[in-house]
């Protein structure tokens, strides 16, 4: 059975454009500059398992007629990745039970403290979310719809973040640093999906040239950047890098 990873937003953590219109030196004649937060979604028959909770979720879902959520897993705690959390509210009341969210232990601990009323519910509401903690090898979904996701931690600035891996993809959207034994693990990559912020250095994030590095040791069949702030616009990154290195856009699909 076919399984398709989605890139539901690409964007850094102001989007393109920003709140306030500006849309830096990305081309807003160009769609594919339109970039909402980080999120991805995984789907294989009718199993969705979903990547982080953008504050751009409930745009994403509707964009991309998702009409379930299956399971939920993040990569670490920053809220460009889980500020639209509430609106995981709509699965767990259409399919009358918890979301399960997997999560490393730094990243639950603030989603409870951040998002209390989701895990434990209030005297008007009960709780929607149940929180499970992530393990070095997933297997989620139901009957032959299961889906194998293998995580990893990388670096990213002072904490770490969980990349995920899924049969021959990688998705790595908030990173800096990798170690010899992430190495390792990516090696015979088909997609490898990175975080790649701005063509200056950053102490969070991979930058345009230190992505180059990265695939010159990695050799993934091809690989796709995100995470992409307002100063990368996509035909400028289309003439930069060789075919095998494209940025994503917005609703981009993968058959994995």
């Amino acid at each position: 059975m076919k399984t398709t990873f989605t890139i539901l937003g690409c964007g850094s953590s102001l989007g393109v454009p920003r709140a306030d219109g500006h849309w830096g030196k990305c081309s807003k004649k160009n769609i594919k500059n339109f970039r909402t937060r980080c999120s991805a979604l995984i789907t294989k028959g009718e199993n969705n398992i979903l990547i982080d909770t953008s504050p751009d979720l409930r745009h994403q879902l509707l964009k991309n007629n998702t009409k379930n959520i299956d399971s939920v897993i993040y990569t670490h705690m920053h809220g460009d990745q889980t500020h639209g959390i509430n609106d995981l509210r709509t699965f767990s009341i259409k399919n009358k039970k918890k979301v399960d969210v997997y999560a490393n232990k730094q990243t639950l601990f603030y989603l409870k403290k951040s998002f209390n009323y989701c895990f434990f519910g209030t005297q008007e509401h009960r709780p929607i979310l149940k929180p499970n903690l992530v393990k070095k090898n997933l297997l989620l979904g139901q009957g032959v719809e299961k889906i194998k996701i293998k995580s990893i931690l990388v670096k990213h600035g002072m904490i770490n973040c969980v990349a995920y891996i899924v049969n021959k993809l990688a998705y790595i959207s908030d990173c800096n640093f990798l170690s010899k034994s992430n190495l390792k693990d990516l090696k015979g990559l088909k997609f490898l999906v990175i975080d790649c912020l701005r063509l200056n250095p950053h102490p969070s994030h991979f930058n345009l040239y230190s992505v180059l590095e990265l695939v010159e040791i990695i050799k993934p069949s091809k690989t796709i950047l995100t995470n992409l702030h307002s100063d990368l616009d996509y035909d400028f990154l289309m003439k930069k890098t060789p075919k095998n290195i494209k940025p994503a856009y917005d609703g981009l699909k993968i058959n994995i």
